[in-house]
């Protein structure tokens, strides 16, 4: 067994602060007793003690400890940001053949994407991307599991915040860093890991395993809606997000859009008279801000547990060319969260009413155009079985419960349990910093991750020798 504090069971005293529910930056440079922020509760499986092949499935899983240092280390050389994510994906395809399975292509479609009325849309070019899915195991009676990891990663905005090239990893004591290396590139690590040491002991899953590995987890999720419309379902699935010693049963749903704001052009000399578009935007995101108040009012269970559960997300905009010419033309792109059983189309219309509502005085009337995320939010019961299994193997690793938890990110835990029927959850390394700069992964969370995964795979599928 791998010692791992970010993997210990949660204390009541655990503080409540706010982000996405991933983690909370450690003050001291190890990581701390918790890998999420304290908003979660602790399962009520306590499991039963570690028996002798469980001991073994982990000792095998921590033999393979070098072998998932090397392959997230290669994981994150490779830019696998949108568009570049051909790399990464060889990478895997790599690490499936050492495991002797050939995985399956599973192309990203854009005519047969487009034609489904859940996917997210999207107005960049998909041809040539894959996915990939290994199957391993045969159908002995046992259950079927997806273990589901996406390569791509955020872009680097600018690399002055890094003290290490994004793109070059490093290992400074415990710690991994790189673009990537928490999300969730640790993730595919550990999955990998963990079929290794079971087939180290001699093991194979007495049901089939689809190890996934996709593209855009980051913008839209369609990579792993490809792989449900190819027909790759199972009885459940985890995917391995960096949240540690959570279980994650609860997200938020996801939309991105854009608004564009027409002015008129003319000379600075004119002041005021103007219509300047960038200034008119202003107009509209105070709106929007309005909107995310109103939707953070009374969050309903388990969300209430966060302040500020709903946010939008102001992360690009453009106009303008020339500082003394008022701009006709400004494009703000937004992101905001939905609570599950919020609806894509109801949360559209009430944008669409904020900025109508917001440039009555404006010359033309703003556009709303979307792409990118269009994701409910998603949730599975606290006593499913899918969540009281894979508790009752963190607990024979720990000796304590995980906690359960609500992320107000998303994740493809939504695509495959809303359009796939498989009851998903996230569950992975610990891990900071993602989406900014310095982003790291604590290793020795990601092999106790694989452990857990590996004694998971046994109770959940069962196991032949």
């Amino acid at each position: 067994m791998v010692a791992s504090a970010s993997m210990d069971p949660v204390p009541a005293e655990a503080a409540v602060t706010e982000g996405d529910g991933r983690s909370s930056n450690s003050q001291d440079g190890t990581a701390p007793r918790l890998a999420f922020d304290g908003r979660g509760v602790p399962s009520d499986v306590l499991g039963s003690p570690a028996d002798e092949l469980d001991q073994r499935i982990a000792a095998a899983v921590e033999a393979e400890a070098s072998a998932m240092e090397e392959l997230l280390f290669r994981l994150i050389e490779q830019p696998t940001t949108l568009g570049n994510e051909a790399g990464g994906q060889e990478v895997m395809r790599e690490a499936f053949r050492s495991l002797g399975l050939e995985p399956a292509e599973v192309p990203m479609e854009a005519e047969v994407l487009r034609a489904h009325p859940a996917a997210a849309p999207f107005d960049w070019d998909v041809d040539g991307k894959i996915n990939l899915v290994a199957a391993w195991g045969q159908d002995r009676g046992g259950r079927s599991l997806i273990l589901n990891g996406h390569v791509d990663v955020v872009p680097v905005e600018t690399e002055d915040g890094w003290t290490r090239p994004p793109f070059v990893p490093t290992r400074d004591g415990d710690w991994i860093y790189g673009r990537g290396a928490a999300d969730m590139k640790c993730g595919l690590a550990a999955i990998v890991g963990a079929v290794r040491g079971l087939q180290a002991v001699g093991l194979e899953p007495g049901g089939r395993v689809l190890l996934e590995s996709v593209v855009e987890e980051e913008c839209t999720g369609n990579g792993t809606l490809a792989t449900v419309l190819a027909g790759y379902t199972a009885d459940a699935a985890v995917v391995a997000e960096p949240f540690g010693a959570a279980i994650t049963t609860s997200q938020v749903g996801v939309l991105w859009f854009q608004v564009r704001v027409r002015g008129e052009a003319s000379h600075a000399a004119e002041g005021r008279r103007s219509a300047n578009a960038i200034e008119a935007s202003y107009d509209v995101m105070r709106a929007l801000r309005g909107l995310e108040a109103e939707l953070n009012e009374s969050p309903p269970p388990p969300f209430d547990r966060f302040t500020h559960p709903i946010n939008l997300n102001v992360g690009e905009i453009r106009g303008g060319g020339w500082a003394s010419t008022a701009p006709d033309e400004c494009v703000t792109t937004y992101r905001i969260g939905s609570y599950p059983g919020m609806h894509i189309r109801d949360l559209q219309g009430r944008i669409e009413t904020s900025v109508a509502g917001a440039s009555a005085a404006f010359p033309h009337p703003p556009e709303v155009h979307y792409s990118g995320f269009s994701s409910e939010g998603y949730e599975i019961a606290d006593d499913h079985p899918l969540v009281s299994t894979l508790a009752s193997a963190f607990a024979r690793r720990t000796g304590e419960p995980p906690a359960l938890v609500a992320t107000t990110g998303t994740t493809d835990a939504a695509v495959l349990g809303m359009l796939g029927e498989t009851p998903a959850v996230c569950f992975g390394p610990y891990a900071e910093r993602t989406h900014a700069a310095n982003e790291r992964v604590s290793f020795p969370s990601l092999v106790q991750t694989a452990q857990v995964m590996a004694s998971f795979i046994r109770e959940w599928c069962g196991v032949a020798g």
